[in-house]
This record gives structure tokens, C-alpha cells and sequence, in this order.
């Protein structure tokens, strides 16, 4: 019956037992937000560089092709824009389109769409049938479930006018046309 105790800082992580730490075991101010910051990741933000111009009628996949950020560089600025998370799990996903036609009030519908996999997942429209306007900015958002391997998102727009092009608005300095994703779990 030797009892031993053990010197400060001599007990080791393999000493320990599995789940001997509990949730019970840990002060509430014991973890921070520097503990949890990759919990939101995978994540990104692109944004259009330029004025792009769509086809009235269509939907047309949005060049995305400056980045604010992207944390495990899974967002394809240059080929694909899209973006492929290496993690599984929920993702809190938003997009903007701005579009422009000219002078002259001829947009109708304005309607940003996030894709999965190549399939509408998330939309929301702007129509303007009744009395056509120059500028209209629709913005969508929610929640997509991503595997983590093959699993992507892509930004689309369908835009239709009264005549001429439409464009989608960019800009270097300043996002009008952008989308993001960040993880929220599992």
C-alpha cells in the first residue's frame, strides 16, 4: 500500500485515461475562441473582378474570380470557380448577383442561384415584369450538407431583359457580385 504522487507536470497525456476528461472536468473560461477557430473551416469569399456579361433568358455559372479568402484552398479561381471543401459537414453558404443593363430600365428577373453538384440547391428571385429597372442585387443563402471529397458549390444567375446585354457587375475594390461558405458542423 505505497502511495505515490506524481511531480508537477510529470503526468502525460498517454497516462491518461480515455474519456477521463469531461465536460463536467473543464472551466467555462478554460477554452477560448483560438482553441476553436478551425471549427469554421474549410471557408472562403469570391468575389467577379469585372463587368461580365450573361445571356438574357439563361443561366450562366458567375466567374468568381477574386478571392478575399480561402482557408484550405478549395476554391478554384480560374478554371471551375467553384468550390470543393476537404472536410464533410454543414455549410453556411451565401451569394450575391448584381446585374446592370445599361442606360435603360430593362431587367425583369434577377435570380442568384447556388448549385450543388451541378443542380439548383438554393435560389431567390427578383422580378421585375411589371416595371423594369437598371440595377437589381439578389442575394441567397442556407445551408448545404457537403461530403467533403467530390461534393462543390458554384454561383449562378439567370437574368432576363426587355433587349440588349445585361451584365453582372464587378468591381476590383468593391464586391457586388460574390460568394462564400463557411462550416457550421456536422
Amino acid at each position: 500500500g505505497v502511495m505515490t504522487v506524481p511531480s508537477d507536470g510529470s503526468v502525460t497525456t498517454a497516462k491518461l485515461g480515455d474519456s477521463s476528461v469531461t465536460s463536467a472536468k473543464i472551466a467555462n473560461d478554460a477554452v477560448t475562441k483560438d482553441k476553436l477557430s478551425a471549427h469554421n473551416y474549410p471557408a472562403f469569399e469570391a468575389y467577379l473582378n469585372s463587368g461580365f456579361n450573361v445571356v438574357s433568358g439563361a443561366n450562366t455559372k458567375v466567374p468568381l474570380d477574386l478571392i478575399t479568402f480561402d482557408t484550405n484552398s478549395c476554391y478554384d479561381n480560374s478554371t471551375n470557380y467553384r468550390f470543393t471543401p476537404t472536410v464533410s459537414g454543414k455549410y453556411y453558404v451565401y451569394g450575391i448577383t448584381t446585374i446592370y443593363s445599361g442606360s435603360t430600365s430593362r431587367v425583369e428577373i434577377n435570380r442568384a442561384g447556388i448549385y450543388k453538384n451541378g443542380t439548383a440547391t438554393l435560389s431567390a428571385q427578383n422580378d421585375y415584369r411589371a416595371n423594369n429597372i437598371r440595377t437589381s442585387s439578389s442575394n441567397v443563402s442556407g445551408i448545404i450538407d457537403m461530403n467533403g471529397t467530390t461534393d462543390y458549390i458554384e454561383l449562378y444567375t439567370y437574368t432576363q431583359s426587355t433587349a440588349g446585354t445585361p451584365q453582372l457587375l464587378g468591381q476590383a475594390t468593391y464586391k457586388r457580385t460574390l460568394c462564400g461558405a463557411y462550416r457550421i458542423g456536422d
